[in-house]
């Protein structure tokens, strides 16, 4: 793990340099070893700045804290790191755990070619009688293909769909 610890307008004191020793041995764990770590300290009046960035392989993490104790920002920069880590490490678990249950899963190539037919339940009828003009208004308004509706006059039903040569079609049972 390669670190860089870079202060600005403050000068690094050796209690610094330990305290940061002591928390990166902790996420030598949780980052792999060509893992880069930026770790920068700057100081503006009475406030302390701590900003770290992590760059491993497809992993970019940045951390930014400031408090009034340079070692308080530190301790939370550093909880905020561990915790974006574990994050990051949870999430690509459960890409490769599904990525592998995806793959058992699939059906062999044979039986692909075959998809299993499955019926869809629709809402594009309506109980209020109307007449044929208003039912073909409904098919065009809400861009149905079909659209089923009770007759005005005898309350039979019956279905205006959208015809393959653009013209609208009607069936009545008998």
């Amino acid at each position: 793990m390669n670190v860089r610890l870079t202060a600005r307008r403050m000068t690094l004191s050796p209690e610094v340099k330990r305290h940061c020793d002591k928390r990166l041995r902790g996420l030598e764990r949780s980052l792999e070893a060509g893992a880069e770590l930026d770790i920068l300290l700057s100081r503006e009046k009475h406030r302390h700045d701590v900003e770290i960035r992590a760059v491993s392989r497809g992993l970019n993490i940045v951390v930014q804290e400031e408090n009034a104790d340079v070692f308080i920002a530190l301790n939370q920069a550093f909880d905020s790191l561990e915790k974006k880590l574990k994050k990051e490490k949870q999430k690509l678990l459960e890409r490769r755990r599904r990525g592998g249950r995806e793959r058992a899963v699939a059906p062999p190539a044979e039986e692909a070619a075959e998809p299993a037919k499955r019926v869809i339940p629709a809402q594009e009828f309506s109980l209020k009688p109307m007449s044929v003009e208003e039912a073909i208004l409904n098919l065009d308004i809400k861009k149905r293909e079909v659209f089923m509706f009770r007759r005005l006059k005898s309350e039979k039903w019956a279905v205006v769909y959208r015809r393959r040569d653009g013209h609208t079609g009607l069936v009545e049972p008998e």
